[in-house]
């Protein structure tokens, strides 16, 4: 299945059904007067955020929805038969924007959460409901209401407690594949990863989700490389965790790099709290690695993680380091939740 998280769709709800005008003729029955129906309410267009989804790639093919009008209203009081809604069922975390790509409309961050998007016309007024003491015999409707057109934009963003950043070859895939069941790509040349990947992690009988998104270079803001377009995957996490290649000879550049992506990008991004791990120490002799590791700690300004995901070395640290920034943020959410809770 083909990613993609950005999507243009067009959408219109259902125009109401016109009012019937309308006189009773049956035989026998004196006064007759009105009997016209109501015309039927027009479909409503609505977004709803369903489990098993990670793209939104079906909007690649589809993009036009429009839900159909009510039927006009009919004699004997007969009601015009309303339009259905249309449900753009879409993965969890998908944004709704306006047409300028900046209004916000709805974010879905729930599986079942649902936003109405263009609601359906009401329909018009038969004559029945002009008939009073005064006007025995109204011979008017009302027309439907017309539905609503818009064009709206649909942006996703992946749901994940922990963000893998770094450069490419930073070694992100080959550690997101040694912790969890995800299977991305993983080769020893630059931006083997085009596409962000999700895994399940676990650690001490605890389980998180970490996102992988392809390698930033210096100039990504400015649409160098792959740009800074996958960034928004991790605006969500709790934490991220930025691999360092330990086999580089300019450990501080290549830091210093991703963290000015980071603050171009989004200044909330840059202050996310970020764990710092030197990875691929398996290559290294002692020397080297001390060296490496103080170099860095002096770009950080604090501690470094030491690790390995090929062989494995410190990886279950930098795994419990996440889960204490992790777990520390769902306590916080349990407990503002319960706090609000009517």
């Amino acid at each position: 299945m083909k990613f993609l998280d950005l999507a243009k769709v067009y959408i219109r709800s259902g125009g109401g059904g016109a009012g019937c005008v309308s006189f009773r003729r049956e035989k026998f029955i004196e006064f007759g007067g009105p009997d016209g129906g109501d015309g039927g309410t027009g479909g409503s267009v609505w977004a709803e955020a369903v489990d098993g989804l990670n793209t939104l790639i079906d909007f690649r093919y589809q993009q036009h929805f429009f839900a159909k009008s009510g039927q006009p209203g009919m004699g004997s009081q007969r009601t015009g038969k309303s339009g259905e809604d249309i449900v753009l069922k879409v993965p969890v975390g998908t944004e709704i924007l306006d047409e300028d790509e900046e209004t916000l409309i709805a974010d879905l961050t729930e599986v079942g959460q649902r936003v109405l998007l263009a609601k359906g016309g009401n329909g018009g007024f038969g004559n029945l409901q002009f008939k009073s003491s005064t006007n025995r015999a109204p011979s008017r409707a009302n027309p439907g209401q017309e539905g609503v057109e818009r064009t709206i934009w649909l942006r996703l963003k992946l749901i994940a407690d922990a963000g893998l950043v770094g450069l490419p070859n930073a070694g992100k895939s080959t550690f997101l594949a040694a912790v969890s069941n995800a299977r991305p790509k993983i080769a020893d040349y630059p931006f083997t990863t085009l596409v962000p990947n999700l895994g399940v992690v676990g650690v001490d009988g605890r389980e998180f989700v970490m996102a992988d998104i392809p390698g930033l270079i210096e100039g990504a803001s400015e649409g160098r490389g792959l740009g800074d377009q996958f960034l928004g995957h991790v605006e969500r996490c709790a934490v991220l965790l930025h691999l360092v290649d330990g086999t580089s000879p300019t450990i501080a550049k290549d830091y210093r790099t991703i963290v000015t992506e980071l603050e171009a990008y989004s200044e909330a991004l840059a202050a996310k709290p970020r764990i710092t791990a030197l990875n691929k120490i398996d290559a290294l002799d002692a020397g080297t690695l001390a060296g490496r590791k103080r170099s860095l700690e002096r770009a950080v300004g604090g501690p470094v993680h030491l690790m390995s995901g090929v062989s494995g070395q410190g990886v279950q640290e930098v795994l419990r380091a996440l889960w204490a920034v992790i777990g520390l943020t769902r306590t916080r959410s349990e407990s503002k939740a319960a706090k609000w809770e009517p």
